[in-house]
């Protein structure tokens, strides 16, 4: 912790679905005093499954990393992978392991929701989404079909957030941000649907008390953790609203986030209600909204693909006519769940790295086609793409938006966004201001700036055909 700091200090947290981050940040200034990271495990052998309370080792384990910092600190925030299911019992334990986001099991349920509720253009009316099977009310649908012992023992409903910061407070808080990923609150009313509550037999009792923005959870009543007793918590968020926080982002500015899933976002001063489902119509952290589609297969998918052909992950090569849909674990975007991926193209010519390039093309295809549905980003179809997440400090995913996009790409210098768009949070309740304007002081936003080039319309044009068709194979 350097002497210079001033301001006072705040953190903010990252609990994503492969390790927890946490960054001590002076309030004043956004300078990163100190950090840490834990690692987290997913049992993929079902599903994708995590144990709550790994989540909470994590986090004291990356506090504890920043030192004597976090224990001077003012207020805290969490950020957290959307849409997991938690399940409490009584006595606030976990009912068993936690169903994570990109769980593609409840796509039976999903659908049978969807049915059971008018068709996804009432859902979108209604909701502001369409519960695709990565949606917690899908999650919850499953759980009572294929465990319903589990879902009996369940006294208390939370997203992975959510548990965090009951943990810290003692309260059971959420925030709309996270909670308009759940499908049971209404973009409309801005509180839980009773309808969708009565359908999926949960009782209102058991979700916790959605914040405004701006309003804080409680405070630090916890001695498990090194932060000081009494510090503020604010309310948290979902990961990717916290993100957009820690860009400061204004409406219309279009994100693409590379990371174990892709996402394609911008914030929207109109409330999004998409009945194809392609984008959901999520709230933000502020108080507006925060249309997006999500893709499951990113950089860990084009990862796979480099081990299986034995190369580094940027050892890519130009040419080939080969298509590549890496849909890995099924696909959200476009919906997908039984998918799995697809190699078209394939000649006695065809390089392992032109393979590769494949890949990649095929990762950044789904987000872009994704990106042209957002609501609000077509004033300014030549503006910047902000690329984020761990896949935009690597030059062949950089490369790849630049010639599929044909757009220019701004790389933020900041690292590790969400957790702090999480500090600039904990510093908009600390200091009572716009935490994005807070953002936006610390000057986040700003990185290395790439000019467009010609698109490779040629490769999009290949890329639509091979999906086209793939989509009939895989029964969509």
């Amino acid at each position: 912790m350097g002497a210079e700091s001033v301001g006072p200090l705040v953190v903010g947290v990252d609990s994503s679905t492969q390790s927890t981050k946490a960054l001590v940040v002076d309030a004043s200034t956004g300078e990163v005093l100190a950090r840490g990271q834990a690692p987290h495990t997913v049992d993929g052998t079902a599903g994708k499954e995590s144990d709550p309370r790994q989540w909470w080792r994590a986090l004291g384990e990356a506090l504890a990393q920043c030192g004597p910092a976090a224990r001077q600190a003012s207020a805290v925030s969490v950020a957290g992978q959307q849409h997991g299911l938690v399940t409490l019992d009584a006595a606030g334990e976990p009912v068993r392991p936690a169903l994570l986001w990109n769980d593609v099991r409840p796509a039976r349920e999903s659908e049978q929701l969807i049915a059971d509720g008018g068709g996804p253009a009432a859902w979108a009316k209604r909701i502001g989404s369409v519960p695709g099977p990565a949606f917690t009310v899908a999650k919850w649908a499953w759980l009572r079909a294929h465990e319903p012992a589990a879902a009996a023992a369940t006294a208390a409903v939370r997203l992975p957030h959510d548990y965090l910061v009951q943990r810290l407070t003692g309260q059971p808080v959420t925030d709309r941000g996270d909670a308009s990923g759940t499908g049971w609150w209404s973009s409309t009313t801005g509180a839980y649907d009773p309808e969708v509550l009565e359908r999926v037999g949960l009782a209102p009792a058991m979700l916790p008390r959605v914040a405004l923005p701006g309003e804080a959870a409680g405070t630090v009543r916890t001695d498990e953790l090194p932060l000081p007793h009494g510090a503020l918590v604010a309310a948290g968020t979902g990961d990717n609203m916290a993100a957009a926080l820690g860009l400061g982002l204004r409406p219309g500015q279009p994100v693409l986030s590379l990371g174990t899933s892709g996402t394609v976002y911008a914030v929207s001063t109109r409330r999004p209600a998409d009945p194809t489902g392609t984008v959901a119509g999520f709230a933000d952290a502020r108080g507006d909204w925060l249309p997006l589609a999500c893709t499951l297969n990113c950089t860990l998918a084009v990862d796979r693909v480099a081990a299986l052909l034995g190369r580094d992950r940027e050892a890519v090569e130009p040419g080939g006519d080969a298509v590549l849909l890496p849909f890995l674990d099924g696909e959200r975007t476009p919906n997908l769940p039984h998918a799995s991926g697809l190699l078209h193209g394939l000649r006695h010519d065809t390089t392992a790295g032109q393979l590769l390039q494949a890949a990649y093309d095929g990762a950044v295809f789904a987000l872009l086609r994704a990106l042209d549905e957002l609501p609000g980003t077509d004033a300014a179809p030549g503006a910047p793409l902000l690329l984020i997440g761990g896949g935009a400090r690597g030059d062949a995913w950089r490369e790849t938006v630049r010639r599929l996009s044909g757009r220019p790409v701004v790389v933020p210098d900041a690292d590790e966004l969400a957790a702090l768009g999480a500090a600039a949070q904990a510093a908009g309740l600390l200091l009572e201001e716009d935490p994005a304007a807070v953002a936006r002081r610390w000057g986040t936003a700003r990185g290395a700036e790439y000019p467009a080039r010609e698109q490779d319309t040629a490769t999009w044009g290949r890329l639509t055909a091979t999906l086209s068709n793939a989509a009939l194979l895989w029964g969509s």
